[in-house]
Order: C-alpha cells, then structure tokens, then sequence
C-alpha cells in the first residue's frame, strides 16, 4: 500500500447554535419521557392495589377445602 487517505465524514451541525439547540430539544424531550413514566408507575400502582383487594375479596368468598388431593393419594 502506498498511500491511504481516510474519507471524510459529514458533519453533524453547520454550527454550534444548531447543536445546542438540539442539546435542548433532547433535553426537553428526555424530561418529557421522565415524567410520563412517573405518571405511568403511580396508575400501575393503583391498579396492582385494586387487583390484589379483588383477589382478598375472591379468597374470602371462596373457603378453604383443605389438603389438595394429590395423585400420589387416589393409588
């Protein structure tokens, strides 16, 4: 190989006014992200305790039979 001359790579922003702006608008959007997924952790709490009330409820109407018969037992 003689020579080796490496290609050149766009650049990503014409200037720095442009990549601070864009810093911002991801800034804004990750904020946004954030607190969507604050929002959803409380409703999913919510609903984990109306299941787990629904499920008391179930298990109060609906005795204990006691043991389970096991397969072992019916030889």
């Amino acid at each position: 190989m003689i020579a080796h001359t490496a290609p050149k790579q766009p650049r990503t922003f014409n200037d720095f006014e442009e990549a601070a702006r864009s810093m911002k608008e991801q800034d804004s959007r990750r904020e946004s992200l954030f607190r969507q997924s604050v929002e959803a952790q409380k409703h999913a709490s919510d609903l984990l305790e109306k299941k787990f009330q629904e499920a008391v409820k179930k298990a109060k109407e609906s005795p204990d039979t006691g043991k389970p018969i096991r397969d072992f037992d019916l030889d």
